[in-house]
């Protein structure tokens, strides 16, 4: 397993809120649960407990983000790197569930915890997953939606780090809004230029009397 794929967690839990409307899925265990996927004896240590610890560290990553998203690499790598120092994990080389055609292991490299709670497993290897998308791709493969009111987190993969969006639902609605903005536009034009025509016309019939 990469360890770039380990970025998916830190974005899947900032995504259980979305401040500007007003919604948070993250309000029991089974959500906390689910949170971790197939990865499952780890969603097994969830308790109640973890609901409140999961929405702290979601706070800090969506800071992240943020910074990211305004420009403010170092303030990013900062906050990043407090999570890193809060929740370490212990990478293990490992063949899991991974095999060549001789039915040799393919050995990759895994990130292995041992924390005291299903929080502080799943921040370290958010963190982590972030950490290494960070360096690889650059700060500024972090983004938040610009289809307001959205606002959800992305990490941006592509060729030309052209990403604006976090789905393609929201890249949709944002471009038929600015389509029907330039229409709206374009017929204000119309209208003033008619108007104005019209004074023209009024004025030229009013001077040949």
């Amino acid at each position: 397993m990469e360890l770039a794929y380990y970025s998916d967690y830190a974005v899947r839990l900032v995504n259980t809120e979305e401040p500007a409307r007003g919604k948070d899925t993250l309000t029991s265990v089974e959500a906390v649960r689910d949170l971790f996927g197939s990865n499952q004896e780890a969603a097994r240590r969830a308790t109640e407990a973890d609901v409140t610890r999961f929405r702290s560290v979601r706070a800090r990553l969506r800071a992240v983000f943020e910074a990211a998203d305004g420009g403010d690499e170092t303030l990013a790598v900062n906050l990043l790197n407090s999570l890193l120092l809060e929740f370490p994990v212990s990478p293990q080389i490992s063949g899991h569930n991974f095999r060549d055609e001789d039915g040799r292991p393919l050995w990759h490299m895994h990130l292995a915890d041992h924390p005291s709670n299903a929080t502080a497993g799943y921040a370290a290897i958010a963190a982590m997953g972030l950490a290494f998308h960070l360096t690889e791709y650059g700060v500024d493969r972090l983004g938040l939606c610009e289809a307001p009111p959205c606002r959800n987190a992305y990490l941006d993969t592509s060729t030309n780090r052209s990403r604006r969006y976090c789905s393609d639902r929201c890249a949709t609605r944002a471009n038929v809004a600015a389509y029907r903005a330039r229409k709206r536009l374009e017929a204000d034009r119309t209208a003033s230029t008619g108007l104005a025509a019209d004074s023209a016309q009024r004025t030229s019939a009013s001077g040949d009397r």
